[in-house]
C-alpha cells in the first residue's frame, strides 16, 4: 500500500514522475482547449486544423483532458498502490501519447516553437521504454 515503507527502484519513481506530470499537464491543456476552443488563450493557432475533421479545439481539448489526462491520474494513484492492471495502462497511455504526437504532426505539421510535440514525443518515449525496464516489471510482478 501507500502507507508502507518500500524502497522503490529509481525506475518505478521515474515512472510515478512521468505519468504524473502527464495526467497534469493533459488536465491543464484539455480545460485550457475546453475553455477556449479557439486556442487563442493557449496561443495555438486555429489555422492549424486547416484540413482537419475539426473546427476548433473542442473536441482535441476533450480527448486530451480524458485520455492523457485524467486517466493517467488515475493510473498514478494505481501504481501508487501497486494494482496490478496500473502497469498495463501505464503502456496504453505512453502509446496513446506518441499516437497522439503522430497524428497530431500528420495534420498540423511539426511545429518546433513552442517544442510541445518534441517534448511529449520523449515523455511518451521515457515512459514506455521505464515501464519496459526490468527492475520496474519486477517491482510491479511483471513478467
Amino acid at each position: 500500500m501507500i502507507l508502507e515503507k518500500k524502497s522503490r527502484p529509481i525506475g518505478v519513481i521515474m515512472l510515478y514522475v512521468l505519468i504524473l506530470f502527464q495526467g497534469l499537464s493533459g488536465i491543464a491543456g484539455g480545460i485550457g482547449l475546453i475553455g477556449d476552443p479557439s486556442g487563442e488563450s493557449l496561443q495555438i493557432p486555429l489555422i492549424w486544423l486547416k484540413g482537419s475533421p475539426f473546427h476548433n479545439y473542442l473536441v482535441p481539448g476533450i480527448v486530451l483532458l480524458i485520455i492523457l489526462g485524467i486517466f493517467p491520474v488515475g493510473v498514478f494513484l494505481g501504481l501508487l498502490r501497486e494494482w496490478p492492471w496500473a502497469w498495463h495502462a501505464t503502456l496504453f497511455i505512453a502509446i496513446a501519447l506518441l499516437i497522439w504526437i503522430i497524428v497530431e504532426i500528420m495534420v498540423i505539421g511539426y511545429q518546433p516553437q513552442p517544442p510541445l510535440q518534441l517534448i511529449y514525443s520523449l515523455v511518451g518515449l521515457l515512459m514506455l521504454v521505464t515501464a519496459l525496464l526490468p527492475q520496474v516489471r519486477k517491482h510491479f510482478g511483471v513478467k
